[in-house]
């Protein structure tokens, strides 16, 4: 082993907006002391009750990927398990949340995109 992941960094325009938003989903502490990064106006973090972290970057002139477009690749995408999926899909809607796929309705999982634009995916645990 090489490395150790620290965390995941997300681009986007308004960093105070998605680490709220992620809080919301996932729960955790927004700008929690840590050595590791120094906060400002355009860096914020997440610490998740699990330990895991999520950072969240302003880009001047964020353009968010376009889910399916060549052109504005998805990049990489969250995988986040779920008890009820369809509690879940009206909670992260009324968070702010875009539904990109719904699917079948048969499938365990539903695809959505966060406040900018980034794709994750509810999945029934």
């Amino acid at each position: 082993m090489i490395a150790k992941l620290q965390c995941v960094v997300l681009d986007c325009a308004d960093v105070v907006e998605l680490s709220q938003f992620y809080q919301s989903l996932l729960g955790g502490v927004v700008n929690q002391p840590d050595p590791r990064w120094s906060l400002d106006d355009g860096w914020a973090t997440l610490h998740s009750d699990g330990g895991f972290v999520l950072a969240f970057q302003r880009v001047d002139d964020y353009q968010p990927p376009w889910w399916l477009d060549p052109a504005r690749p998805q990049q990489f995408h969250l995988d986040l398990g779920v008890k009820d999926l369809d509690q879940a899909q009206e909670d992260v809607l009324n968070m702010g949340a875009a539904l990109l796929n719904e699917g079948d309705g048969k499938r365990s999982w539903r695809i959505f995109a966060d406040p900018a634009g980034h794709p994750f995916c509810l999945v029934r645990d």
